[in-house]
C-alpha cells in the first residue's frame, strides 16, 4: 500500500472529491482500529502500518495479545503498533483499554470501528419475526451499536486537540432503512440502523465541540471474511472483495472525507447510501 490511498484513482469521485484536493491526510498520526484481529480490520491495521508515515496504530480485539497476525506485525513495526486486549462490549474492559490507550497517545485522530457480528453458533439472520428471539436481538445491538459508540464517548476527548480527524463505523448496507426491499435479517438489519443513528447523532454534536472531526457511517462491501461465508454463494466474483481490497477502498474513502461530508453514510466506492 502507498501514498495512493490519498489520491483518488482516475475515474473515482469519493466524497466531496470531484474537482477538490483530498482533504483528510492520515501522515504522522495515531488511528485506532477494532476487530484488529481478523478480517477488514487485520487489513486496516496491516495497511495503514505499510505507510510509514503513519505514526501509531493502536490495534483493539478480544485477545488481541494472542493474535499471531498481530505478534508477526508488531516484529516488523515494533513501537508503531500497540496491541490493546479489550472486550468492548465489557464497561471495565473498556475502561482499562482507553486508560492505555490515552496514556500512549494523547491524542487521536483516527477510530474505526470494525468489530462487528453478523452471525454465531447460536445466532443466525432470521428469514422470518417467528424466528426473533430477544438474546440474539440484545447481543448483536450490544456489539454492533452499543460498545461502539460508548468506546467512542470515552475516547472523544482525545480528539478535541486534532487539528482534523476522522471516526468511521464499518457498517452495512443492509442498515439502510429506506433501501430494505427484501426484508428478513431483523436483528443485524436493526443493529446496524440503530449504529448508523447513533453516530449520524454524534456527527451533529461534535460539530460545535469537534469542528474538524468528520464522523461517517462506511459500507465495506460484501467481503471474503467469516462473517460473510454462509452468504457469499450467490455475490458475483466481481463483488466479493478480499479484506485487503476493501480495507484499500475504506482508506480511500477515509481520505476524501471534508468537514460537510461529517454525518453521512458512504458505499466502498464514495457513494452516498440512503438512511
Amino acid at each position: 500500500c502507498s501514498a495512493a490511498w490519498y489520491t483518488p484513482r482516475p475515474g473515482w469521485e469519493g466524497p466531496s472529491m470531484a474537482l477538490v484536493p483530498v482533504k483528510v491526510d492520515l501522515s504522522t498520526k495515531t488511528c485506532v482500529v477494532t476487530g484488529a484481529s481478523s478480517g477488514i480490520g487485520l487489513a486496516l491495521v496491516t495497511q495503514l502500518l505499510a505507510h510509514s508515515q503513519v505514526a501509531q496504530v493502536h490495534a483493539i480485539a478480544r485477545r488481541a495479545e494472542h493474535s499471531a497476525a498481530l505478534q508477526a506485525l508488531r516484529n516488523e513495526h515494533g513501537d508503531r503498533l500497540l496491541c490493546c486486549a479489550m472486550d468492548i462490549t465489557d464497561a471495565h474492559s473498556r475502561q482499562l483499554g482507553v486508560a492505555r490507550i490515552t496514556h500512549r497517545s494523547a491524542q487521536l485522530h483516527c477510530l474505526i470501528h470494525a468489530a462487528g457480528v453478523l452471525h454465531a453458533p447460536d445466532i443466525r439472520p432470521e428469514k422470518s419475526i417467528n424466528q426473533l428471539n430477544e438474546p440474539a436481538l440484545v447481543q448483536l445491538l450490544q456489539v454492533n451499536a452499543i460498545a461502539p459508540i460508548l468506546l467512542t464517548q470515552a475516547l472523544l476527548p482525545a480528539f478535541r486537540q486534532a487539528p482534523a480527524g476522522v471516526i468511521a463505523a464499518i457498517s452495512a448496507r443492509v442498515g439502510s432503512i429506506s433501501d430494505n426491499a427484501l426484508g428478513g435479517w431483523y436483528s443485524y438489519r436493526a443493529s446496524k440502523a440503530a449504529q448508523n443513528q447513533l453516530f449520524r447523532t454524534l456527527s451533529i454534536e461534535v460539530r460545535r465541540s469537534h469542528p474538524n472531526l468528520r464522523v461517517v457511517s462506511l459500507h465495506p462491501g460484501t467481503v471474503d471474511t467469516p462473517l460473510a461465508a454462509p452468504f457469499k454463494a450467490n455475490v458475483a466474483a466481481d463483488r466479493l472483495f478480499t479484506p485487503a481490497l476493501s480495507a484499500t477502498h475504506l482508506l480511500r474513502v477515509i481520505a476524501g472525507l471534508h468537514n460537510e461530508d461529517s454525518g453521512q453514510f458512504f458505499a466502498w466506492d464514495g457513494q452516498a447510501i440512503p438512511w
